[in-house]
């Protein structure tokens, strides 16, 4: 069915007309094998040096003519072509030289006529009539599409008396016994044998040269076509317009009728392969359409096979095969036949997957990274069940005080903070193309770097906490200001391999993560308690950041390890205190190296800015007499 829709608009439909045109011109432009000069016609040609002889264009003068033809006739061609209308009376000495010469001369001779009153008026059909013998008369209009491109041999046409005349390379082919079907041909043009070299042998017409050719007898046995090869007259577009330059694309209509006579002395085949043939390949590229449209795959992968198939056939249908054998494959139904049965069954059998992805988009949308909602949407087998092993970064929040709070706050009310807070962190992730994992009461679980490759899911964990706490410190003010006590938000942050999958059964299961990577970066959202911080970030996820300033916080070895991990505090880009941060590190690295200087650093550390955690952290470790870096992670 798809391939009799496409066919009938394709020949209905001009701009669809049109392109399956130009994709046959720019084949025949194109892919047009090189071939040697026909040697049985030749061309003799009236140029502008000819016209420039005599003192007026036109009508060609008349003398000259029939001097040309007289010099023709003498060296015994096989036959001779005049394609120039004798529709006006010129010298009347020489149209009677002429008319002698026509009448009189003893090779088969075809003379351009013309009955249409488009083209002649009476009184020039009765000129052409009486100046041009019945039996030498040939139609030389040429047969052109609707864009004035010559494209067919006519038959030839029944004049107003009834005689039937012949077209011009008609004509002359049965001037010299060649038989030709009586049906409209599509001209079979005769190729090059170079680029730069004519498909015909070209000879200019002047008088001085005259002597020269029959001296040569350059026209024996040939036949020879004459007529004019002007900038401007006569000229005619053909299928090597879309693409050559115009000299080529632009034919004189002598030369065209070159190559139609070629065409028909030599027998050449249609180039079309014909209708049923052309059916039963886009037939084919239905069927191939329908079954890429059937199977279970991707569909950004069935349209690439599909372009793919496309490619092979206009390599090798369009291309191989009309410059090795000459045959035309049509190109523009077959493809749009592909694709039509191709969005066809996918319009059919896509609807069990078009509702699988409004569940995706339904059931994610929320709470993941947009870029990682098309790539569900795009492929939903990314929800399979079994688990893949990958580096991610998580982040684990908590609300300090929360159930405090909650105790004092109508049911309703909690529910809109809550969400709002939620809401907020949600878009906190996903602006860094995270994934918000699960919301367990007021705490969140984010993951960088699944299912999509990220390669800085690190950086942007790091930067996504930060945003989280300036989006919670402002969303607490406002909080308070209505008598609402809401506590500061603890983050922690860490990098490692875990596993992600759809972990549950068929009926429910959730897409999350598991591994001792997730249990790590939880411990560390707890260490803000006992550090006083806001977010602590493992120095797995330091290493792999650039551009943030952390500060040091501790070496702490979490519950069930034996090694110690170093955690370190992200600053926000406005900290204001930078030459503060350098004697704490400073500092740190004395506590580190176990230096007693460390304390009394910290000490002046605390008195100058008694707030922060950090400094008060190992101030009172130092002044109870602690050494080091390694603290134990304790309830404060």
């Amino acid at each position: 069915m798809s391939v009799l829709v496409v066919g009938f608009t394709v020949r209905n439909v001009d701009l669809l007309a049109r392109l399956n045109t130009l994709v046959g011109d720019y084949q025949i432009a194109i892919l047009s094998p090189l071939e040697p000069q026909d040697p049985d016609i030749v061309i003799a040609a009236i140029n502008e040096d000819t016209l420039a002889q005599f003192p007026y264009r036109e009508p060609v003068d008349r003398g000259f003519l029939a001097d040309m033809l007289t010099a023709i006739a003498a060296q015994h061609p096989r036959a001779v072509g005049l394609d120039i209308l004798l529709d006006t009376p010129s010298d009347p000495d020489k149209d009677a030289k002429l008319r002698k010469v026509l009448s009189g001369l003893s090779v088969p001779i075809a003379v351009s006529y013309v009955t249409r009153s488009s083209v002649v008026t009476d009184d020039q059909r009765k000129f052409l009539d009486a100046f041009v013998p019945a039996k030498d008369r040939a139609y030389a209009t040429l047969a052109t599409d609707n864009h004035d491109i010559a494209r067919w041999i006519e038959p030839g046409e029944t004049n107003p008396s009834g005689a039937y005349i012949p077209t011009f390379p008609r004509a002359l082919a049965h001037k010299i016994g060649v038989e030709t079907p009586n049906e409209r041909l599509k001209i079979v043009w005769h190729g090059q044998p170079s680029p730069n070299e004519p498909a015909f042998r070209e000879y200019p017409m002047l008088p001085v040269l005259l002597p020269f050719y029959q001296a040569q007898n350059l026209f024996r046995g040939k036949i020879v076509l004459i007529g004019s090869d002007l900038s401007l007259t006569d000229r005619h577009k053909t299928p090597f317009d879309v693409l050559t330059s115009k000299d080529r694309g632009e034919m004189p209509g002598i030369v065209i009728q070159a190559h139609a006579l070629s065409q028909l002395l030599n027998h050449k085949p249609r180039q079309e392969v014909g209708g049923f043939v052309n059916f039963l390949i886009a037939l084919a590229c239905a069927g191939i359409g329908a079954l890429l449209g059937w199977i279970n795959r991707p569909l950004g992968l069935r349209i690439g096979l599909a372009a793919g198939f496309v490619t092979l056939f206009v390599i090798f249908g369009w291309g191989f095969l009309f410059y090795y054998s000459g045959k035309m494959i049509g190109i523009i139904v077959p493809t749009l036949s592909l694709a039509l049965s191709l969005w066809a069954t996918e319009s059919i059998t896509g609807l069990e997957a078009r509702r699988q992805r409004e569940f995706i988009q339904g059931a994610f949308s929320r709470y993941v990274s947009p870029k990682v909602v098309d790539q569900l949407v795009k492929d939903p087998d990314k929800l399979a069940l079994e688990g893949e092993r990958r580096i991610m970064s998580f982040i684990f929040t908590d609300i300090a005080n929360f159930t405090t709070m909650s105790e004092g706050i109508d049911g309703r009310e909690l529910q809109l903070i809550v969400n709002e807070y939620l809401e907020g962190m949600t878009a906190c992730v996903q602006k860094y193309d995270g994934m918000v994992d699960k919301f367990i009461g007021d705490a969140v679980m984010a993951i960088f770097n699944a299912p999509l490759d990220d390669p800085d899911h690190a950086q942007k964990a790091v930067e996504c906490a930060l945003a989280m706490d300036r989006f919670t410190l402002q969303f607490g003010l406002e909080q308070k200001a209505k008598g609402i006590p809401f506590g500061i938000t603890r983050i922690g942050v860490h990098t490692g391999p875990a596993v992600i999958g759809n972990f549950g059964s068929s009926t429910k299961f959730n897409y999350t993560a598991q591994g001792d990577t997730v249990n790590t970066a939880s411990r560390l959202e707890g260490l803000n308690k006992h550090f006083g911080t806001h977010i602590s970030v493992s120095d797995a996820t330091k290493q792999l950041c650039h551009g943030i300033v952390f500060r040091p916080i501790a070496a702490v070895i979490l519950k069930g390890k034996t090694r110690a991990v170093e955690v370190w505090e992200p600053m926000q880009p406005d900290y204001p205190r930078h030459e503060f941060l350098q004697r704490y590190a400073v500092a740190f690295e004395k506590l580190k190296a176990e230096d007693p200087v460390a304390k009394e650093m910290f000490a002046a550390l605390h008195a100058e800015l008694p707030g922060d955690p950090c400094v008060a952290l190992h101030h009172e470790r130092l002044e109870a007499g602690e050494t080091g870096i390694a603290v134990t992670q304790t309830e404060k």
